[in-house]
């Protein structure tokens, strides 16, 4: 027959019902953080892989970049000697020896068949048409906007798009740093409900899962902050 008095027998059961429920809800968080763990880590991944593959792809565009302003460079030091020689031949034209500026004018029209690009004769067009204009300032074809924009172009918008990739990529790798870091913080949240199930007295039970919670929900509102990237 137990010794104990009613109040006291009271009391027991409702300390072994509060202790039986703070377990109960300490094994409840525990899962709830293990799933937002393992939910961050995943998306972390995510934007880690597809931050570097962004990196890679504008490294990529970077470099054929480099190339289409290396070929464009060269079809223009092309058409510089090509105009130097055409200059000398249209002297030759006019000058005074009929033979000598029959002969440079089939040099000329050769060049012009098998080299002047359609870009460059427009700039040629362009050019002489404004020197007819004003022959007092003397206008280049080489220097002509429409021109070198036909050249440059293609560099300038795989550069553009090369940065773009490349600044994505780095967004994308930083935002998975962040995933990473809440991830973190959340393990430490874990770590401590973990130790708090062990722990026999209330008030420091209360302690570490009061701080466990406060964590969590911190770092629980900034890893939801992200958006999230499916697969």
């Amino acid at each position: 027959m137990s010794n104990e008095t009613p109040p006291q027998a009271a009391k027991k059961n409702i300390f072994g019902t509060f202790t039986t429920n703070l377990e109960l809800v300490i094994a409840i968080l525990l899962g709830v953080v293990s799933i937002a763990v393992a939910y961050a880590s995943f998306q972390a991944a995510l934007y880690g892989g597809a931050g570097a593959t962004a990196y890679a792809v504008g490294n990529n565009l970077s470099t054929e970049a480099e190339s289409l302003y290396l070929e464009g460079n060269q079809q223009y030091a092309q058409d510089n000697q090509l105009w130097d020689n055409l200059t000398l031949l249209t002297i030759d034209i006019d000058g005074t020896d009929p033979a000598a500026a029959e002969l440079a004018q089939e040099k000329y029209d050769t060049l012009v068949f098998q080299s002047v690009s359609e870009d460059f004769q427009g700039a040629i067009d362009r050019a002489t048409a404004e020197n007819e204009a004003d022959p007092e300032f003397y206008t280049s074809p080489l220097d002509d906007e429409d021109y070198q924009d036909a050249l440059f172009s293609g560099y300038a918008d795989t550069k553009e798009d090369a940065v773009a990739k490349v600044e994505e990529g780095d967004k994308l790798g930083a935002e998975g740093d962040k995933l990473t870091l809440y991830t973190v913080l959340m393990s430490i949240s874990l770590f401590l409900l973990g130790v708090s199930a062990l722990v026999r007295q209330t008030r420091t039970q209360f302690v570490l899962i009061g701080t466990s919670v406060a964590i969590f929900a911190v770092s629980a509102v900034l890893a939801l902050s992200i958006p999230f990237m499916a697969i």
